[in-house]
Protein backbone atom coordinates (compact mmCIF):
# COMPACT_ATOMS: atom_id res chain seq x y z
CA UNK A 1 0.00 0.00 0.00
CA UNK A 2 1.16 3.42 -0.97
CA UNK A 3 0.79 4.71 2.56
CA UNK A 4 2.34 2.42 4.43
CA UNK A 5 5.36 2.71 2.09
CA UNK A 6 5.27 6.35 2.64
CA UNK A 7 5.97 5.91 6.71
CA UNK A 8 8.48 2.94 6.18
CA UNK A 9 10.58 4.71 3.60
CA UNK A 10 9.97 8.35 5.02
CA UNK A 11 11.29 8.60 8.65
CA UNK A 12 9.80 12.49 8.80
CA UNK A 13 6.71 11.49 7.71
CA UNK A 14 6.37 8.71 10.24
CA UNK A 15 7.37 10.18 12.61
CA UNK A 16 4.95 13.23 12.23
CA UNK A 17 1.93 11.23 10.85
CA UNK A 18 2.15 9.33 14.53
CA UNK A 19 2.47 12.67 16.28
CA UNK A 20 -0.78 13.50 15.31
CA UNK A 21 -2.37 10.95 15.53
CA UNK A 22 -0.74 10.57 19.13
CA UNK A 23 -2.44 14.58 19.43
CA UNK A 24 -5.38 12.51 18.61
CA UNK A 25 -5.51 9.72 20.95
CA UNK A 26 -4.61 12.09 23.77
CA UNK A 27 -7.55 14.07 23.15
CA UNK A 28 -9.41 10.66 23.86
CA UNK A 29 -7.24 10.32 26.84
CA UNK A 30 -8.52 12.88 28.46
CA UNK A 31 -12.30 11.40 28.01
CA UNK A 32 -10.98 8.53 29.74
CA UNK A 33 -9.40 9.96 32.79
CA UNK A 34 -12.21 11.95 33.28
CA UNK A 35 -14.67 9.48 32.95
CA UNK A 36 -13.12 5.99 33.85
CA UNK A 37 -13.70 6.71 37.41
CA UNK A 38 -17.12 8.10 36.99
CA UNK A 39 -18.29 4.82 35.49
CA UNK A 40 -16.40 2.89 38.27
CA UNK A 41 -17.98 4.62 41.06
CA UNK A 42 -21.24 4.05 39.50
CA UNK A 43 -20.70 0.59 38.71
CA UNK A 44 -20.00 0.25 42.86
CA UNK A 45 -22.71 2.00 43.36
CA UNK A 46 -25.01 0.12 41.78
CA UNK A 47 -23.58 -3.41 42.95
CA UNK A 48 -24.10 -1.95 46.59
CA UNK A 49 -27.69 -1.03 45.61
CA UNK A 50 -27.93 -5.04 44.30
CA UNK A 51 -26.31 -6.38 47.12
CA UNK A 52 -28.60 -4.59 49.60
CA UNK A 53 -31.40 -5.27 47.64
CA UNK A 54 -32.33 -1.67 46.78
CA UNK A 55 -32.71 -2.20 43.06
CA UNK A 56 -33.17 0.97 40.62
CA UNK A 57 -37.06 2.00 39.39
CA UNK A 58 -35.20 4.11 37.02
CA UNK A 59 -33.17 3.11 34.24
CA UNK A 60 -29.99 5.28 34.55
CA UNK A 61 -28.99 7.31 31.85
CA UNK A 62 -25.98 5.92 29.63
CA UNK A 63 -22.65 7.55 31.22
CA UNK A 64 -19.90 5.48 29.50
CA UNK A 65 -16.65 6.50 27.14
CA UNK A 66 -19.09 7.68 24.00
CA UNK A 67 -21.89 8.83 26.12
CA UNK A 68 -23.12 11.41 26.87
CA UNK A 69 -21.51 13.92 24.36
CA UNK A 70 -18.68 16.28 25.93
CA UNK A 71 -19.80 19.36 26.74
CA UNK A 72 -19.49 22.29 29.15
CA UNK A 73 -19.43 21.65 33.00
CA UNK A 74 -20.37 25.49 33.51
CA UNK A 75 -22.88 25.79 30.46
CA UNK A 76 -23.94 22.58 29.31
CA UNK A 77 -22.89 24.28 25.96
CA UNK A 78 -21.82 20.78 23.44
CA UNK A 79 -18.53 20.72 22.09
CA UNK A 80 -18.80 20.65 18.41
CA UNK A 81 -16.27 19.04 15.91
CA UNK A 82 -14.33 22.61 15.45
CA UNK A 83 -13.59 23.31 19.33
CA UNK A 84 -12.55 19.65 19.73
CA UNK A 85 -9.42 19.81 17.94
CA UNK A 86 -6.71 18.57 20.14
CA UNK A 87 -4.36 21.93 21.08
CA UNK A 88 -5.26 23.81 18.12
CA UNK A 89 -9.25 23.94 19.14
CA UNK A 90 -7.57 25.44 22.94
CA UNK A 91 -5.59 28.01 21.66
CA UNK A 92 -8.47 29.28 19.03
CA UNK A 93 -10.68 29.33 21.69
CA UNK A 94 -7.93 30.90 24.33
CA UNK A 95 -8.86 28.52 26.68
CA UNK A 96 -12.40 29.69 27.29
CA UNK A 97 -15.90 27.63 26.42
CA UNK A 98 -17.55 28.73 23.44
CA UNK A 99 -20.71 29.23 25.18
CA UNK A 100 -20.13 30.67 28.46
CA UNK A 101 -16.15 32.15 28.49
CA UNK A 102 -15.57 29.86 31.39
CA UNK A 103 -12.02 28.88 31.50
CA UNK A 104 -11.03 25.36 30.42
CA UNK A 105 -8.43 23.62 31.78
CA UNK A 106 -5.12 23.42 30.54
CA UNK A 107 -4.54 19.61 31.09
CA UNK A 108 -6.43 18.74 27.97
CA UNK A 109 -3.85 20.14 26.09
CA UNK A 110 -1.20 19.70 28.15
CA UNK A 111 -2.04 15.37 27.81
CA UNK A 112 -2.61 16.02 24.41
CA UNK A 113 0.46 17.43 23.93
CA UNK A 114 2.29 14.95 26.29
CA UNK A 115 0.88 12.27 23.97
CA UNK A 116 2.12 13.43 20.52
CA UNK A 117 5.40 14.08 21.77
CA UNK A 118 5.84 10.68 23.44
CA UNK A 119 4.78 9.21 20.57
CA UNK A 120 6.53 10.82 18.32
CA UNK A 121 9.93 10.06 20.21
CA UNK A 122 8.71 6.22 20.31
CA UNK A 123 8.54 6.71 16.51
CA UNK A 124 11.77 8.11 15.95
CA UNK A 125 13.64 5.54 18.52
CA UNK A 126 12.07 2.03 17.57
CA UNK A 127 11.13 3.32 13.80
CA UNK A 128 8.74 2.02 11.48
CA UNK A 129 7.33 -1.63 12.54
CA UNK A 130 5.40 -3.84 14.99
CA UNK A 131 8.16 -2.60 18.08
CA UNK A 132 6.86 1.00 17.48
CA UNK A 133 3.50 -0.20 17.25
CA UNK A 134 3.33 -1.79 20.56
CA UNK A 135 5.17 0.88 22.46
CA UNK A 136 2.75 3.14 21.19
CA UNK A 137 -0.20 0.89 22.99
CA UNK A 138 1.70 0.79 25.97
CA UNK A 139 2.82 4.36 26.54
CA UNK A 140 -0.53 5.43 25.73
CA UNK A 141 -2.23 2.79 28.53
CA UNK A 142 0.83 4.74 31.14
CA UNK A 143 -0.86 7.76 30.72
CA UNK A 144 -4.24 7.46 31.52
CA UNK A 145 -3.21 5.31 34.53
CA UNK A 146 -0.94 7.65 35.80
CA UNK A 147 -3.54 10.53 35.57
CA UNK A 148 -6.01 8.47 37.25
CA UNK A 149 -3.66 7.41 40.13
CA UNK A 150 -2.57 11.43 40.29
CA UNK A 151 -6.29 12.27 40.46
CA UNK A 152 -7.96 9.21 42.79
CA UNK A 153 -5.06 6.71 43.93
CA UNK A 154 -6.79 4.32 41.31
CA UNK A 155 -5.12 1.95 38.99
CA UNK A 156 -8.43 0.76 36.80
CA UNK A 157 -8.43 -3.23 36.05
CA UNK A 158 -10.00 -1.86 32.78
CA UNK A 159 -6.58 -0.93 31.58
CA UNK A 160 -3.97 -3.00 33.67
CA UNK A 161 -5.45 -6.15 33.07
CA UNK A 162 -5.74 -6.06 29.45
CA UNK A 163 -2.90 -4.79 28.76
CA UNK A 164 -1.07 -7.07 31.10
CA UNK A 165 -2.70 -9.70 28.37
CA UNK A 166 -1.87 -7.94 25.41
CA UNK A 167 1.59 -7.86 27.11
CA UNK A 168 2.04 -11.86 27.18
CA UNK A 169 0.09 -11.94 23.95
CA UNK A 170 2.87 -9.96 22.06
CA UNK A 171 5.84 -11.75 23.64
CA UNK A 172 4.24 -15.00 22.07
CA UNK A 173 6.29 -13.75 19.20
CA UNK A 174 8.86 -12.15 20.88
CA UNK A 175 8.21 -8.49 20.19
CA UNK A 176 10.10 -7.50 23.31
CA UNK A 177 11.48 -10.34 24.88
CA UNK A 178 10.39 -14.39 24.78
CA UNK A 179 7.43 -15.45 25.90
CA UNK A 180 8.87 -17.39 29.18
CA UNK A 181 10.43 -14.19 30.56
CA UNK A 182 7.14 -12.57 30.42
CA UNK A 183 5.46 -14.78 32.41
CA UNK A 184 7.91 -15.13 34.61
CA UNK A 185 8.08 -11.14 34.86
CA UNK A 186 4.43 -11.15 35.09
CA UNK A 187 4.30 -13.48 38.10
CA UNK A 188 7.21 -11.67 39.77
CA UNK A 189 6.05 -8.29 39.32
CA UNK A 190 2.61 -8.78 41.52
CA UNK A 191 4.50 -11.52 43.96
CA UNK A 192 7.81 -8.62 44.92
CA UNK A 193 5.36 -5.50 45.37
CA UNK A 194 2.83 -8.12 47.17
CA UNK A 195 5.78 -9.18 49.40
CA UNK A 196 6.68 -5.78 50.11
CA UNK A 197 2.53 -4.89 51.26
CA UNK A 198 2.70 -7.53 53.49
CA UNK A 199 6.67 -6.92 55.16
CA UNK A 200 5.38 -3.25 55.27
CA UNK A 201 1.78 -4.20 56.67
CA UNK A 202 2.83 -6.77 59.29
CA UNK A 203 5.27 -4.19 60.99
CA UNK A 204 3.85 -1.29 60.80
CA UNK A 205 0.00 -2.13 60.81
CA UNK A 206 -0.04 0.52 57.51
CA UNK A 207 -0.98 -0.44 53.54
CA UNK A 208 1.80 1.35 51.86
CA UNK A 209 0.44 0.61 48.80
CA UNK A 210 -2.64 -0.55 47.04
CA UNK A 211 -3.34 -3.74 44.73
CA UNK A 212 -3.01 -1.53 41.76
CA UNK A 213 0.52 -1.43 41.93
CA UNK A 214 0.77 -4.96 42.15
CA UNK A 215 -0.87 -5.76 38.94
CA UNK A 216 1.17 -2.33 36.98
CA UNK A 217 4.34 -4.20 37.80
CA UNK A 218 3.05 -7.49 36.53
CA UNK A 219 2.07 -5.55 33.56
CA UNK A 220 4.99 -3.80 33.04
CA UNK A 221 6.83 -7.48 32.87
CA UNK A 222 4.46 -8.92 31.01
CA UNK A 223 5.50 -6.76 28.85
CA UNK A 224 9.33 -6.29 29.27
CA UNK A 225 10.65 -9.90 31.31
CA UNK A 226 11.74 -10.19 34.40
CA UNK A 227 15.11 -9.27 33.10
CA UNK A 228 14.05 -5.26 33.40
CA UNK A 229 12.28 -5.50 36.31
CA UNK A 230 14.76 -4.38 38.71
CA UNK A 231 15.49 -1.37 36.24
CA UNK A 232 11.79 -0.78 37.06
CA UNK A 233 11.95 -0.85 40.35
CA UNK A 234 14.85 1.19 41.05
CA UNK A 235 13.73 4.10 38.30
CA UNK A 236 10.46 4.00 40.14
CA UNK A 237 12.71 4.42 43.42
CA UNK A 238 14.79 7.58 42.06
CA UNK A 239 11.75 9.01 40.41
CA UNK A 240 9.53 9.09 43.78
CA UNK A 241 12.03 10.31 45.47
CA UNK A 242 12.94 12.97 43.19
CA UNK A 243 9.15 14.47 43.07
CA UNK A 244 8.55 13.60 45.76
CA UNK A 245 10.91 15.33 47.54
CA UNK A 246 10.07 18.26 44.80
CA UNK A 247 6.75 18.60 45.69
CA UNK A 248 7.85 18.96 49.78
CA UNK A 249 9.84 21.83 49.01
CA UNK A 250 8.24 23.97 46.17
CA UNK A 251 4.56 23.35 47.33
CA UNK A 252 4.82 22.51 50.82
CA UNK A 253 3.30 19.33 50.56
CA UNK A 254 2.29 17.48 53.76
CA UNK A 255 4.98 14.89 54.27
CA UNK A 256 1.71 13.07 56.10
CA UNK A 257 -0.58 13.18 52.54
CA UNK A 258 0.35 9.45 50.77
CA UNK A 259 1.46 10.07 47.31
CA UNK A 260 0.16 7.38 44.68
CA UNK A 261 3.11 4.91 43.74
CA UNK A 262 1.65 4.33 40.36
CA UNK A 263 2.91 7.14 38.54
CA UNK A 264 6.68 6.58 39.55
CA UNK A 265 6.47 2.92 37.87
CA UNK A 266 4.67 4.34 34.77
CA UNK A 267 7.38 6.98 34.17
CA UNK A 268 9.73 4.38 35.14
CA UNK A 269 8.18 1.52 33.15
CA UNK A 270 7.92 3.90 29.58
CA UNK A 271 11.58 4.85 30.51
CA UNK A 272 12.71 0.74 31.04
CA UNK A 273 10.64 0.40 27.70
CA UNK A 274 12.99 2.99 25.60
CA UNK A 275 16.33 2.54 27.42
CA UNK A 276 15.82 -0.53 30.04
CA UNK A 277 18.38 -2.84 27.91
CA UNK A 278 21.40 0.26 27.47
CA UNK A 279 20.80 1.00 31.00
CA UNK A 280 21.32 -2.82 32.21
CA UNK A 281 24.03 -3.03 29.73
CA UNK A 282 26.16 -0.08 31.20
CA UNK A 283 25.84 -0.88 34.55
CA UNK A 284 27.11 -4.59 33.38
CA UNK A 285 29.92 -3.11 31.77
CA UNK A 286 30.46 -0.76 34.91
CA UNK A 287 30.59 -3.62 37.43
CA UNK A 288 32.28 -5.73 35.28
CA UNK A 289 29.60 -7.96 35.05
CA UNK A 290 29.21 -7.53 31.16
Amino acid sequence: MPLLESLENNPAFFITTIAILGAMVGSFLNVVIHRLPIMMERQWHQQCAELNDHAQTNEPSPYNLAKPDSSCPHCGHKIRAIENIPIVSYLFLKGKCAGCDAKISPRYPIIETITATLSAFIAWHFGFGWEATAALLLTWSLIPLTMIDIDHQLLPDAITLPFLWLGLTLNLFGVFTDISSAVIGALMGYLILWSIYWAFKLLTGKEGMGYGDFKLLAMLGAWMGWQLLPVVILLSSLVGAVIGIALILFRGRDRSIPIPFGPYLAIAGWIALVWGNDITSSYLRMSGLG
